[in-house]
């Protein structure tokens, strides 16, 4: 590990994303792009191979395991390692779930470069990075102790939401058992749970709603 730079693993499925990101990140004079996955497994089998990153940068939807089950992953292999979730998905449906699954900041895609290298150096100190607006909408949540109602999908646990968007992928429930290391029973549960909190009347009606809301995103 440098001792002058902070070490920056990218976890993406888009090659040219990463390539920017590095670009931007490289440029900067106390941090540089040590290692790049484009999935979820070969980010945790880098660490695991004994990798040493300071931050991750992690999108949320990957190809195969979603960025929230990677964070937990990560968090068993390297504790106390830090992840900031880039992503192009809105924060005010994800960066909670981003928080809650154990990341320590969110940036969207569609800011500036140099928010994105705020937020590097920010989750760096120890601190937690969100927009201001999405800070703002957090702490007033807590203030006003919840009484705004909040959208359906946001009653989802970590896990159905997880399974939501792999539905939405066009995944089946065995192929979604498998990416996830869980049983199809299990699966099914959370597909049970996810109509009943989302008051879908049956499968093709969640199948139609994980699409939709997939592609919206």
């Amino acid at each position: 590990m440098s001792a002058l730079k902070a070490q920056v693993m990218l976890v993406d499925d888009h090659a040219m994303l990463r390539h920017g990101m590095a670009m931007l990140i490289n440029l900067e004079p106390d941090m540089e792009v040590f290692a790049e996955a484009g999935d979820g497994e070969e980010a945790l089998a880098a660490l695991k191979a004994g990798h040493e990153a300071d931050i991750v940068l992690m999108d949320v939807s990957l190809k195969t395991l979603s960025g929230f089950e990677v964070i937990k992953s990560m968090h068993v292999q390297v504790p106390a390692l830090p992840v900031l979730v880039v992503s192009m998905h809105d924060e005010g449906v994800y960066a909670e779930r981003a928080l809650r699954a154990g990341a320590r900041g969110y940036v969207m895609k569609q800011e500036p470069g140099e928010v994105l290298v705020t937020a590097i150096r920010e989750v760096l100190k120890g601190n937690i990075y969100l927009s201001k607006p999405m800070h703002a909408r957090l702490l007033n949540r807590v203030a006003t102790g919840n009484s705004k109602p909040e959208p359906l999908i946001n009653s989802l646990t970590p896990s159905e939401f997880e399974v939501l968007h792999l539905i939405g992928s066009g995944h089946s429930s065995q192929e979604i058992a498998k990416l996830l290391n869980r049983s199809i029973k299990t699966i099914e549960t959370h597909r049970f749970n996810i109509r009943t909190k989302l008051n879908l009347k049956d499968g093709a009606d969640l199948i139609r709603y994980a699409t939709h809301w997939t592609k919206a995103q």
